[in-house]
């Protein structure tokens, strides 16, 4: 793995992404519209307090998911990874590379809908405003490692958002966000125990009840971490340079 090779494949990447202002809009401007019919659907007192944070970790990790799958499959059927693989870039440099432009563009995005929640929206927080952002972009990385592994599966685009299921919504039904874990069936919650979604969830329930950091934050965190470099070591190991 090359320090040097791993920046100038983000260096690339936002440099592509500087052009499209489709994309840049679908992640930055679809969380912050969906943030604000969540909060007039929601127009109960303490609902949207509730409800809101969570989401702050679902909406990145479910659209860097499909923009991270998408992409690395065009570039891989374009034969655009096939050409950079004759240079010197390993797999993970690659990976690494759509890891760290893609998190910090999910940076810009946790920002402008944490910034509008907190102003407009008037979203309340018990816990530490930089603590809900490092989460957010922890989920929002975790779904560009999912994405990442997910594009090995598929064969053409439209594969890669069909894979979107699969991973990420059964995990949105068990990750405590419409019935808590502890009110599931038994099997029901040992499955959840095992995603990370899961622990996302948690992690931003206890930024809104708890006004310190807590050893269960700390924890979840750790995990979603963990799960992150997991899902972009498993998406190095079944990269392929172009799609048969």
């Amino acid at each position: 793995m090359s320090v040097g090779v791993t920046l100038a494949t983000t260096r690339r990447i936002l440099s592509q992404l500087r052009h499209d202002h489709r994309t840049v809009g679908l992640i930055v401007g679809v969380p912050s519209l969906l943030m604000i019919l969540l909060r007039y659907v929601l127009d109960q007192p303490g609902m949207f307090d509730r409800v809101g944070p969570m989401l702050l970790g679902v909406f990145p990790l479910i659209i860097m998911f499909v923009v991270t799958s998408v992409g690395t499959l065009r570039e891989r059927s374009g034969g655009t990874l096939e050409r950079l693989m004759t240079m010197p870039l390993g797999k993970l440099d690659l990976l690494l590379g759509y890891a760290l432009a893609f998190g910090l563009v999910s940076l810009l995005q946790v920002g402008v809908v944490l910034a509008l929640s907190l102003t407009w929206l008037d979203l309340d927080l018990a816990g530490p405003v930089g603590v809900l952002v490092a989460a957010a972009v922890l989920c929002a990385l975790l779904g560009v490692a999912l994405g990442l592994l997910a594009s090995a599966f598929a064969r053409t685009e439209f594969q890669a958002v069909q894979l979107m299921p699969a991973f990420v919504l059964p995990q949105a039904l068990l990750c405590g966000l419409f019935v808590p874990r502890d009110q599931m069936a038994g099997w029901l919650e040992a499955i959840s125990a095992v995603l990370p979604l899961s622990y996302a969830v948690e992690a931003m329930q206890q930024v809104t009840q708890e006004s310190g950091v807590t050893g269960t934050l700390l924890a979840d965190i750790a995990v979603i971490a963990g799960c992150t470099l997991l899902a972009l070591g498993l998406g190095a190991a079944t990269l392929r340079r172009r799609t048969p």
